[in-house]
């Protein structure tokens, strides 16, 4: 365990306990970028629109963890879904969140 796993807790265990509790991954990414690869079963709800989805992505009732290219995206998606009383977790890249899984 590092540092910034004693600091800000480890990401990995979180991704988990949501995964365990049936969390929908949202991947942020422009259509076109999420149709040339993503996660299976994702939901491509890309950032620009992300605030006209909310009550969509409320509908599913369950945590969401976000995802994107590099964690940037994903992590302005997490702030504004957290905002809007969506228990949520930004997973960074979509690739290293694919691995996690």
């Amino acid at each position: 365990m590092g540092l910034l796993d004693l600091l800000f807790g480890n990401k990995d265990n979180k991704i988990k306990d949501f995964q365990s509790r049936g969390a929908v991954i949202i991947d942020v990414r422009t259509v076109k970028e999420y149709n040339q690869g993503a996660i299976v079963n994702s939901k491509n709800f890309p950032l620009q629109n992300i605030k006209t989805q909310i009550n969509e992505i409320k509908k599913y009732n369950k945590p969401v963890i976000t995802c994107c290219v590099s964690g940037m995206r994903s992590g302005t998606a997490a702030t504004i879904l957290k905002n809007h009383g969506i228990e949520v977790i930004n997973g960074g890249g979509w690739m290293s969140l694919n691995s996690k899984l």
